[in-house]
């Protein structure tokens, strides 16, 4: 068990318990080598790939270089444990300030928001993925420096995926619907997480809260949040990352331009949206004009041939509703199979 003065690595000073989850303790910790006080994440996985994970943590962080990710230093191991050695920030976390404050007026969500995306697009551009973007991973510093921090689960172009047995790495109210149905995360994912996370910064909650984890999937999947009365301001950004499909979702270079255009006070410039149809020679876009000034795509990337036309009003999507009910029960029928094997492993082993 760690306890206060304990020496990590020979190097590393242990100070006081700043937080835990369940991945890990952070301590707040003393490097005896610089003379500087640094955080300390304790990796409490028994699982085998502790260590990888952790190695990704650093490998992940060490590669970014932006005033908006924590900086992470060193990885020591300890007690047979991993250790990462990380940029102390004093701070509280998003979630702290929620619960203790109250949510966000929007004008401070923005700028967290556009803090935020910022440390996004420049993780993404290097190839790598956060995949666990919620208020518990935002620190919040003096003058309101927006830090994103736990890249433990990130994903980076060429490593194997490393999953929880069982289940999605990640917190459910935070994971984007594609992941559920079972596809790779990608860069939306991150931005949909973002855009949750902007929701319960604003309203005091995540949009899909509920008390239990199949109606939380279930949500996710079928439901679109209502945006509430104090999060008003920022309906353009929320409706766009919170969309379904991960091609329709809005794009962090367009988000961070709606953001700047509600903290100046002016009203947004929306690009089109872009809805995907099936047609006999590829994938068709068909285009919806939003109100205001159009400013470049919204959608990402489509495979396969794109082309574009615009309408005037939103092509119907009762084939795509279908399409993500249809997941939803799948979903549901794939837990209560993960129930049943675990009930059945159980009562074989007494």
């Amino acid at each position: 068990m760690t306890r206060t003065d304990q020496v990590i690595g020979g190097r590393y000073r242990v100070l006081a318990e700043l937080g835990r989850g369940g991945m890990g303790v952070v301590w707040r910790a003393e490097d005896t080598f610089l003379g500087r006080q640094v955080a300390v994440k304790e990796v409490l996985s028994p699982s085998g790939d502790a260590a990888r994970r952790a190695m990704r943590e650093a490998r992940s962080a060490a590669r970014l270089s932006h005033p908006s990710v924590v900086k992470v230093f060193d990885v020591v191991e300890e007690d047979g444990r991993p250790w990462v050695v990380m940029e102390y920030v004093e701070a509280r976390s998003l979630h702290e300030v929620i619960k203790q404050d109250g949510p966000l007026p929007p004008e401070r969500a923005a700028r967290v928001g556009r803090q935020l995306l910022s440390a996004l697009d420049a993780a993404h551009r290097a190839g790598i993925l956060h995949r666990d973007v919620k208020p518990g991973n935002v620190l919040l510093a003096k003058g309101d420096r927006a830090v994103l921090t736990d890249f433990g689960i990130a994903l980076m172009e060429g490593d194997a995926t490393l999953t929880r047995a069982g289940g999605l790495l990640g917190s459910p109210a935070y994971i984007a619907p594609e992941r559920f149905l079972g596809e790779r995360a990608v860069p939306a994912s991150d931005l949909w997480a973002l855009g949750a996370t902007l929701y319960a910064a604003t309203s005091g909650r995540p949009p899909f809260h509920r008390d239990d984890p199949a109606a939380v999937l279930g949500a996710v999947l079928n439901e679109e949040p209502p945006i509430p009365p104090q999060a008003q301001a920022l309906r353009p950004v929320l409706e766009g990352l919170l969309r379904k499909d991960p091609r329709e979702r809005m794009r962090a270079g367009v988000a961070e331009a709606v953001l700047v255009a509600i903290l100046e006070d002016r009203p947004p410039r929306l690009p089109p949206v872009a809805h995907p149809q099936a047609t006999g020679g590829g994938t068709e876009t068909t285009t919806a004009i939003a109100d205001g000034p159009v400013a470049g795509p919204i959608a990402g990337p489509v495979a396969g041939p794109v082309a574009a036309t615009t309408a005037l009003s939103v092509v119907p999507e009762r084939d795509g509703e279908l399409s993500w009910r249809l997941g939803g029960v799948l979903a549901y029928a794939g837990m209560a199979l993960l129930l049943l094997g675990s009930l059945f492993v159980l009562l074989s082993s007494r």
